[in-house]
């Protein structure tokens, strides 16, 4: 099975703005991807740029993303392992632009052997329950949307915090106070917290039954966090401290989290995100399948690997509903509330729609 081209597509999706501790999204800075082989098979794949985060736009993941098509062309398919090696070889990091040519390649792997992707990863099919995230506001409004939530089938409400110490301890308070006690609710400070603002919060959220806090702090505080795995009442999450399997061996080997939170954005796309998984379930350590601003098409690739991996536990796969405007994926996982399923299409089992990508620029290499 031979790459013969690569359609390129600069994938923006129009969003209401949605505000995290590093800053504020206004569009969906997405690359899509088709890879056409001599076989008939066509893998679709797709990236979704959070500079703040990952360090890389739009703009750079479609200039490497030719650079990557090009390396590709008129080669083999079928050895996952080679092609990503290759691309490793041909610039360092840049996972986010790298992981759109990852779960095109799995995609055309399931395809090829006419399995769904969770089968093809050794998983048996099931329904995962995600959560559905709150941006940073004032905490009146934040309340107000986690009552709404509660309309909407919501059971695991996560809340962006990361500000100064008081005004997030109330965010949480009204918000609690909003949704009453059985909603389980988790936080993501998405490193907005000095070592003594995240022992304050930390310390304070506590009696608010709180599930686990992301990444309190910046990732260059890495040696901080054993202390502060140590000091707070609330579990842990390692989010940006972890964007490989290696990353998570140093941080569990430290004891600096309870648990990590896997993105493809962060790892490359799926090969890593097992390796990380495989790191963590050694170890005891349960992680979550999370993401950036992805369409259905990518999140649906992310359900078929949290389905697969038993350590995946918790669900942070809300990436299209964080205020994105319109759905141009054709397929793919459905909501039932909350709830996510895929079907036993082969591959990935989603693409985006003819009319959505006539509208956007495009390459072919």
């Amino acid at each position: 099975m031979i790459i013969t081209h690569t359609e390129i597509y600069r994938y923006t999706i129009p969003m209401v703005p949605f505000t995290i501790a590093t800053g504020t999204m206004r569009h969906a800075q997405n690359i899509f991807i088709r890879i056409h082989t001599s076989e008939g098979f066509i893998g679709v794949g797709e990236c979704s740029a959070f500079p703040m985060i990952a360090g890389e736009t739009q703009a750079t993941c479609f200039e490497l993303a030719k650079d990557f098509a090009a390396c590709w062309k008129n080669k083999s398919a079928t050895d996952i392992n080679q092609r990503l090696d290759e691309l490793d070889a041909l610039i360092y990091r840049n996972y986010t632009a790298k992981s759109a040519f990852d779960l095109a390649l799995h995609d055309l792997a399931a395809k090829a052997a006419n399995l769904p992707l969770y089968q093809f990863l050794g998983g048996a099919n099931r329904t995962v329950e995600s959560d559905l995230t709150i941006g940073i506001g004032m905490p009146e409004e934040m309340a107000a949307t986690a009552r709404e939530f509660i309309s909407k089938e919501v059971h695991i409400i996560k809340v962006k915090l990361g500000k100064d110490v008081a005004t997030d301890v109330e965010r949480i308070r009204q918000i609690r106070e909003a949704v009453g006690p059985a909603m389980q609710l988790r936080i993501d400070a998405n490193q907005g917290w000095s070592f003594e603002d995240a022992v304050l919060a930390l310390t304070q959220l506590a009696p608010y039954n709180i599930e686990f806090c992301e990444q309190p702090m910046r990732s260059w505080n890495d040696e901080l966090l054993p202390e502060l795995c140590k000091q707070s009442p609330i579990p842990l999450m390692a989010d940006e401290s972890v964007f490989t399997h290696r990353d998570a061996e140093r941080l569990i080997r430290n004891n600096a989290c309870a648990y990590i939170n896997i993105k493809f954005a962060k790892s490359g796309g799926i090969r890593e995100a097992l390796r990380i998984n495989e790191v963590a379930e050694k170890n005891g350590i349960a992680c979550m399948m999370g993401g950036m601003l992805e369409s259905r098409l990518a999140l649906t690739a992310k359900v078929h690997v949290a389905i697969a991996c038993q350590n995946i536990r918790f669900y942070d796969l809300d990436t299209c509903l964080l205020g994105h405007l319109i759905d141009p994926v054709v397929g793919g996982a459905q909501f039932k509330g909350m709830e996510l399923s895929v079907t036993d299409q082969p591959g990935i089992g989603a693409d985006v729609s003819e009319s959505f990508l006539s509208s956007l620029e495009k390459v072919v290499v």
